[in-house]
């Protein structure tokens, strides 16, 4: 017997079978999932994604099995285009991160050995593995190559309390954070307030438009317009499990941000946020963020993570950076000449561009 993530499991080979579906693997997925850690890998959010995104093709999950234990990974592939390129990616590419297998977080061996053994038995000519963990250095064991990285700052609370996050803070951090408080205090009746199963609905309705006050029409954008279905959909389903945290702050009586997160397991996602311009003198998003880092503690958190992107706000605490990669690997003569194309792509002027169209997803 061999103990992998405090689980039992016999020493035998493991065997890879490939399904199509995913609702017979509900029990287990949702098992792994936990034992991941990561909101990303849960079978709600992949059956949602699948649904609004996956557009009839064609799926292929692998689930490794050693005899009759548990099942000890899940790859959630999907044939993303047969013609001119068979191209396997990850189910919810371009709207989650730290994707790849599922299984337990500290089993690296284990997801390594499933991804790999999948990708060499299922036809393909390139695999293209959106934000997946960078520290596991898929592309060298996949035989590919990293076409692109961001960050992916992680906030870690050694001492779960929000006094010792503070105190672990620059004295000139700390003084602005009170100033700033007892400013917006004084100034305002200041209301923080968790969206509920009465509010939701009226809430999310506030987070986009604060979103799009923010924001405007932009580009890349996996939050609002065409996605909007797909993330009141999901924010439904996390606050019936449990992992919702919509949090609105309100200074007398009118919304003027909005930050829209999970708490999974024992670790904060931080999704997304918006605010009102018109409040921007009282750095209402600051504020926002101390009271959720503040909420996140209080709720068991031992981590913050601010997901993709290297925005200077996500660095201004004392982060971790494991970061994301989107990694190529060839498993055909028109595979390699192919991901040499794209690697090169990313390279030109416009080509971010190009390869964000490649990286994103299109409700059906």
């Amino acid at each position: 017997m061999i103990a992998t993530g405090g689980i039992l499991r016999q020493a035998g080979p493991a065997h890879v079978d490939v399904v199509e579906g995913l609702d017979s693997l509900r029990d287990d997925w949702r098992r792994l999932a936990d034992e991941s850690g990561n909101v990303f890998a849960t079978w709600e959010w992949n059956r949602l994604w699948w649904r609004h995104y996956g557009r009839g093709r064609p799926l292929r999950i692998a689930v490794s099995q050693r005899g009759g234990e548990p099942i000890e990974a899940v790859v959630p592939l999907f044939l993303w285009s047969h013609r001119p390129l068979r191209i396997l990616r990850l189910i919810g590419h371009g709207h989650g991160d730290r994707l790849g297998p599922i299984c337990d977080e500290q089993d690296d061996k284990t997801a390594k050995r499933v991804l790999r053994r999948v990708l060499e038995t299922e036809p393909h000519d390139v695999f293209i593995g959106d934000w997946v963990a960078s520290d596991r250095n898929w592309a060298r064991v996949l035989g590919g190559r990293a076409v692109r990285s961001t960050g992916y700052p992680i906030l870690r609370f050694p001492d779960g309390s929000s006094d010792a996050f503070l105190a672990g803070q620059s004295r000139r951090f700390r003084k602005r954070a009170r100033n700033l408080q007892n400013r917006i205090e004084r100034d305002h009746d200041v209301i923080y307030r968790y969206a509920d199963a009465s509010t939701l609905e009226r809430d999310l309705d506030v987070a986009f438009g604060l979103h799009g006050a923010r924001f405007g029409e932009h580009s890349g954008c996996n939050f609002c317009g065409r996605h909007e279905q797909f993330h009141r959909e999901f924010a439904a389903t996390a606050l019936q499990e449990g992992w919702l945290r919509l949090l609105t702050l309100e200074l007398d009586g009118e919304p003027a941000c909005f930050e829209y997160g999970f708490l999974f397991q024992n670790a904060y996602f931080a999704y997304q946020a918006g605010r009102d311009p018109s409040w921007e003198r009282y750095s209402v998003g600051f504020v926002l963020e101390l009271e959720c880092i503040r909420r996140a503690l209080e709720a068991g958190a031992i981590e913050y993570r601010f997901l993709g992107g290297e925005e200077d706000y996500k660095y201004r605490f004392p982060t971790e950076d494991p970061r994301l990669e989107t990694v190529v690997a060839a498993a055909s003569r028109r595979g390699r000449m192919a991901s040499v194309g794209i690697d090169a792509l990313w390279r030109l002027p416009g080509g971010k561009a190009a390869l964000r169209r490649i990286g994103s997803a299109r409700p059906s």
